[in-house]
């Protein structure tokens, strides 16, 4: 398990730094604004429903089955069971596609409402919605794909082919403004590029993995019965992060222009840590955890839902506090160029900080979840999700106006802190998680390390040349804002190989053994 939470945490965080490459072009040319606000709402309509749809709700319920049928009756049924979700999936998602760009108009009055009072940025909205649109169909297909690829423990090739996303996204930006019309028509259709390069990548893996797929028509079996009853139920469980996400971005459109930008890039720094710990550990414990389910291995099913929170937290809790301390440097450095004004750094950075209280919540999310999803139990998670999302509804309305761009992260953050409480106690009540007093021994103690290395952090902002990163310029910000994360990743290493929560040889001679480099011998 710990071998594919590196793979596919590490192939993440390639596709996470090229996002920001991406991001960061978006920022530039476009800034904050009318213009930015359309492309993210038409940016975010596909995202969700894949979200939803691919990695959420269909990924929780189709893994275990697909999982327990190769590993009990092989893999001919598993390909055929495959094969039918495949068609069904597509059938049903192209005639959703259909639908939207006819009714877009009125999709984006439910998702955008902010937008009916702005001609312009609902003429543009409804534009670039309609371009970006067709990738539901190719990503929730690749989704599906990266399932099967999973389910047989191919995570490295998976979780690689989404790295393809933002490539194709650069690319887009840099070459095609000239042709279609502005940058923001251009990266709607590097939206919807990537989506068929994705689904190329992934269908070709699967065949050299040895599982092909091919379309049948499209049938609901009994096995398909299952899976969509599982869907249904399961669907705001597993989704439930983007569900209060699109609430936040709803009460945004309500917000002054720009606030949509604002969150946006400020989500997208917090997504860096969620996207690489959060969906690495979600994706690699799942299968484990059914295959010990399926065995009667309790004991062992146990132990590795305790080794990922560990593998899950060790570097959420560094992230999030780091996060806090250094959230205005952080957006100047990353996306103060161009367009991107140093307000509108601080402004994003506010929203930054609320979205990073909620940080570890949103991880263990995806780690209490798959508790619930390997034991075929989706209902438990839909019920505790219900209830966030109308926390995250009221506590929206409630800090809207006097917290302005703040409030939908602050809202998010609370209901996802009390989602992963309630995750939690209900796992423990029934049995399904056990926590050992060693668990809690190492959280305490990377708790007490992230706590050292947040007054280390501090110290350093305080000794800067100007007093504060923020007054830099972009080079001497960089290289002080660099110079402090290594402080804090020596300080926070040291701390946990002092403490015993990591033995930093072991580690050492793991990379040197992984590098194919053989550990030298002390001289006599």
């Amino acid at each position: 398990m710990l071998r594919g939470f590196l793979t596919v945490g590490g192939w993440t965080m390639l596709s996470r730094v090229l996002g920001l490459v991406r991001d960061q072009l978006l920022a530039a040319l476009i800034g904050v604004g009318p213009v930015q606000d359309a492309y993210q709402i038409a940016f975010r309509l596909p995202n969700m429903f894949r979200r939803l749809f691919g990695e959420g709700a269909l990924n929780a319920a189709f893994v275990p089955l697909f999982s327990s049928l190769l590993a009990t009756e092989g893999p001919v049924p598993a390909r055929r069971f495959a094969n039918e979700t495949l068609s069904v999936l597509i059938a049903w998602l192209t005639l959703l596609t259909v639908g939207g760009e006819v009714f877009m108009p009125g999709v984006l009055r439910l998702l955008a409402p902010g937008f009916a009072h702005d001609g312009v940025r609902d003429t543009l909205a409804i534009s670039l919605s309609r371009i970006t649109f067709p990738y539901l169909v190719l990503i929730c297909g690749a989704a599906l794909v990266s399932g099967v690829l999973n389910g047989m423990h191919h995570f490295g090739v998976a979780a690689a082919a989404y790295v393809s996303f933002n490539v194709v996204g650069i690319a887009a930006i840099v070459l095609l403004p000239p042709y279609v019309g502005g940058v923001a028509h251009a990266a709607a259709w590097g939206v919807t590029a990537s989506g068929v390069i994705q689904f190329g990548i992934l269908l070709y893996a699967l065949h050299r993995a040895g599982m092909t797929l091919h379309p049948v028509m499209p049938c609901v079996t009994p096995r398909i019965r299952m899976l969509l009853g599982r869907m249904a139920v399961g669907l705001l469980g597993s989704g439930i992060t983007q569900i209060n996400l699109m609430i936040d971005t709803i009460i945004a459109t309500l917000l002054p222009t720009g606030s949509v930008s604002l969150m946006y890039f400020a989500d997208r720094v917090n997504q860096l840590p969620l996207g690489v710990l959060g969906a690495a550990a979600g994706t690699t414990l799942l299968p484990v955890l059914t295959r010990h389910l399926a065995r009667g291995e309790m004991a062992d099913a146990h132990a590795v839902h305790n080794r990922a929170i560990e593998y899950a937290l060790i570097l959420t809790l560094p992230a999030t506090l780091g996060l806090i301390l250094v959230a205005d440097p952080v957006m100047m450095t990353l996306f103060g160029h161009g367009s991107f004004s140093a307000r509108d750094a601080v402004l994003s950075g506010q929203s930054l900080r609320a979205y990073a209280l909620g940080l570890p919540a949103f991880v263990m999310v995806k780690v209490l979840s798959p508790g619930y999803f390997a034991r075929g139990d989706t209902r438990t998670p839909v019920l505790i999700g219900l209830m966030t999302l109308a926390l995250n509804l009221v506590l929206n309305l409630i800090f809207m106006h006097p917290l302005a761009h703040v409030g939908p992260p602050l809202a998010s953050s609370i209901a996802a802190i009390v989602n992963m409480m309630v995750l939690g106690i209900v796992l423990l009540r029934t049995g399904a998680m056990h926590v050992t007093d060693g668990l809690i021994s190492r959280l305490s103690r990377m708790s007490a390390c992230t706590a050292i290395m947040g007054v280390v952090v501090m110290l350093c902002c305080l000794l800067t040349p100007a007093g504060h990163m923020m007054e830099m310029g972009g080079t001497a910000r960089l290289l002080t804002l660099g110079a402090v994360m290594a402080a804090a990743m020596a300080t926070y290493a040291t701390g946990l190989h002092l403490t015993g929560v990591i033995d930093m040889g072991r580690v050492s001679a793991a990379i040197r053994r992984r590098l194919g480099l053989r550990p030298t011998s002390p001289r006599a």
